[in-house]
């Protein structure tokens, strides 16, 4: 099924602030929220629709990522939203629980949130943002890379509960486990009541006796951990992948941060990026402008050989098609531009200065600009059009 719009299923433009957005999820949320809508499960999937479209838009990094490739931007494998189909009910609460506000639920469906949807264990763990130099094949393929990094992981002595054992786990006695207290209030419209977080267990539902010594209660210890990147083809300098749950791991429990990759570009030896084109400045003799020759070029996929046609000039710039980086999740791909330099020699000896000196007296060495000759401007607009 085609994926709608994630400023349409918001009803707000793409120049909306991140309050307008957070307003319009609160409003759209409020309409589709299961409690509202009991058995329909039309307005579940729009709830969590809701919820996957705030989730990119809310964040800048995933907003400008979805403004320039759209849906394409978080395909499988490229580090972005799971989709609404594998979107937890419980974890939307959970994550998003402040746009709603531990009391909104309650006010109008009578209870709160459902017994099973309580806040959750633990703290969510922070994001994370690591910078991943590439050079130029790699950007220009894709690669997958085995990065190791430092960061907060799950204990291994306690599972990450923080416990020292199971014993050491007790239900909370002020909310019963469910990480919330409820409160009824009366007024002119009758008895409301409203749901907050638990002030014992901070909404976790359960208090630890005794910690794990390991991490000291905190169900996690700083050491490293190896992570699997996928690079797309085509991906530029300062672009930024989002990979999901890799990120420090969460206080007892607690959801993991993402893991924010920041793409920097390995200077290569020989040739030049422009957006998608790539360009090599080529220099040869001036007795194989006059007369052509077949030269070889690098580029991004190896070395490719090209011709030189007889009488080439200075500033000729040459294109090979589709040999330059493609778009990302795209079909376009852009090509390398060669730019002919004739090379004038700083020091000759006295010989070669007399068989020049012959030359210059040549009519054919008299510089003859035809009306057809193109200027370098007119070079430079035919090369990018």
């Amino acid at each position: 099924m085609t994926k709608r719009d994630y400023y349409e299923i918001l009803s707000v433009t793409q120049t909306a602030s991140g309050e307008e957005i957070k307003k319009a999820y609160r409003k759209v949320a409020m309409q589709y929220h299961p409690d509202r809508n009991p058995g329909n499960k039309e307005a579940e999937e729009k709830f969590k629709e809701a919820a996957e479209a705030y989730e990119v838009l809310s964040d800048a990094d995933k907003r400008a990522r979805y403004d320039r490739y759209g849906h394409a931007a978080f395909a499988p494998g490229s580090g972005g939203f799971s989709g609404s189909q594998n979107v937890n009910m419980e974890d939307i609460f959970s994550q998003f629980g402040d746009i709603f506000g531990d009391d909104i639920f309650g006010s109008f469906f009578g209870g709160g949130r459902r017994s099973g949807s309580s806040r959750g264990h633990g703290t969510r763990g922070s994001n994370l943002r690591i910078k991943l130099k590439l050079n130029y094949e790699e950007m220009a393929n894709g690669v997958a890379k085995n990065i190791k990094v430092k960061k907060y992981v799950s204990c291994h002595t306690c599972n990450g509960s923080g416990a020292k054992d199971k014993s050491s786990i007790q239900t909370c006695s002020t909310c019963g486990g469910s990480g919330q207290v409820r409160k009824v209030t009366s007024t002119f419209l009758g008895q409301m009541q409203t749901v907050s977080t638990c002030p014992a267990c901070n909404g976790e539902g359960s208090t630890i006796t005794s910690k794990c010594a390991a991490c000291k209660g905190e169900g996690r210890v700083y050491g490293e951990e190896t992570v699997n990147i996928n690079i797309p083809a085509g991906v530029q300098e300062g672009m930024q992948l989002s990979l999901s749950g890799k990120g420090n791991a969460g206080e007892r429990g607690g959801m993991p941060g993402d893991l924010i990759v920041l793409v920097e570009e390995e200077a290569h030896k020989e040739l030049q990026r422009d957006g998608l084109n790539v360009a090599y400045e080529l220099h040869i003799s001036f007795p194989d402008a006059v007369f052509g020759t077949n030269v070889e070029v690098p580029t991004i996929d190896g070395r490719a050989k090209i011709k030189i046609p007889p009488g080439t000039h200075s500033g000729k710039i040459f294109r090979l098609k589709g040999k330059g980086f493609p778009e990302v999740n795209g079909y376009g791909r852009g090509d390398q531009l060669i730019h002919v330099n004739v090379w004038t020699p700083q020091h000759i000896t006295h010989e070669e200065k007399e068989m020049l000196n012959q030359l210059n007296s040549s009519p054919n060495f008299k510089p003859q600009p035809g009306k057809n000759e193109k200027s370098f401007f007119d070079k430079v607009k035919e090369v990018f059009s």
